[in-house]
């Protein structure tokens, strides 16, 4: 069997540490990606049981599924915007904060609520140079418009997202700087801005100014974000599986192929971890460029070890698809030992997901 182990000390530690980088703004859960690899519903439950009540998805399904576990009183963010009257529809029943990202999509929520004799609940997105989706910052009189022309939508909240290029905050300074113009021209036309929140993961561990009236947190909670030196997280999910069998291979025999290919130096005892790149095996979020990220990128390929009853073992000739070979001439092991090996559960395929 191969497992995705989730560590639910780990969690709870990256947790107290997001909750003190964000002081006393609200944090909301981002559960985006099935809750980064670790379950909408589990990790979900979890930050609930930590104190976080509030929570970020891009999916219906998402937030269906955590209303049918249970969770009908936590505030729940759509953060896509849509103009699907099926979907609008689902989204006003479940009690979902929906996403104003245009003019369109304010007439959409606002037809849909109107058609049921309710009041729906939104939050406007406002785009600072990332282009994803939202009214441009520059163009504050259109958001303004929102506010002013809607009669079955409250809005409680405006929100960005900061583009993280520069450590020292230069680029976000900037963008910050144009939100805030685009907040303060909607309360200078007589309306409030609700909750207001810029900060991702990134913006959460590297810019104190960006931590508004609440913060979302994704990726920081694993700790498979963009990381800094001495943030004190620690990478939460790991990979076990048995080892499937040893064998002998002779001096000069050859592993794998193309760039990842291996001559043995020796008379080299192999053992088949059962578990490859198909698994999500050695494969990085991050997808840096240049010949310096090509230098690291090559250094872990041919540094990758992982633990073999406790014992570090290298793995040979590269990551297979299904399969990788490790070096265990010199370790005391045997065909079902367990083999544990970092894997980011948002890539994890074909595993049994189980918290510890």
């Amino acid at each position: 069997m191969k497992t995705l182990v989730l560590e639910k000390k780990a969690l709870k530690h990256n947790i107290a540490v997001v909750r003190e980088k964000a002081g006393p703004a609200t944090i909301y859960g981002v559960l985006t990606g099935d809750g980064g690899g670790a379950g909408t519903v589990e990790l979900a439950q979890l930050l609930r049981e930590e104190g976080i009540g509030r929570f970020a998805v891009s999916e219906l399904a998402d937030a269906q599924a955590l209303r049918k576990a249970g969770l009908v009183d936590e505030e729940i963010l759509m953060l896509r915007s849509t103009t699907d009257r099926e979907e609008l529809d689902r989204l006003i029943d479940l009690d979902v904060v929906c996403t104003i990202s245009s003019v369109d999509t304010a007439l959409a929520l606002d037809a849909a609520a109107k058609e049921r004799s309710t009041v729906a609940e939104a939050h406007i997105q406002v785009d600072t140079g990332l282009g994803f989706g939202g009214f441009l910052a520059e163009e504050p009189e259109k958001i303004v418009q929102v506010y002013r022309n809607l009669t079955n939508v409250a809005v409680s909240g405006i929100f960005t997202q900061i583009r993280s290029v520069h450590a020292d905050g230069r680029d976000a300074a900037t963008e910050l700087r144009a939100f805030e113009g685009a907040l303060q021209a909607v309360r200078d036309a007589g309306f409030e801005t609700g909750t207001v929140h810029a900060a991702g993961s990134y913006a959460l561990l590297h810019y104190e100014f960006a931590r508004m009236d609440a913060v979302r947190a994704g990726s920081v909670v694993l700790g498979r974000c963009r990381r800094r030196r001495g943030d004190d997280l620690v990478r939460v999910g790991y990979g076990e599986a048995q080892l499937q069998e040893t064998r002998w291979l002779p001096k000069g025999h050859t592993i794998g192929g193309g760039e990842s290919l291996v001559r043995l130096r020796r008379p080299t005892r192999v053992a088949i971890l059962p578990v490859g790149y198909q698994n999500g095996f050695g494969v990085s979020r991050l997808r840096e460029t240049g010949l310096l990220a090509t230098l690291r990128r090559w250094w872990r390929s041919h540094h990758l070890t992982v633990r073999v009853a406790g014992q570090k073992a290298p793995v040979l000739g590269g990551i297979g698809a299904v399969e990788t070979l490790l070096d265990v001439t010199d370790l005391k092991c045997s065909p079902g030992d367990l083999v544990h090996f970092d894997i980011d559960p948002l890539y994890a395929k074909g595993m049994t997901r189980e918290y510890r």
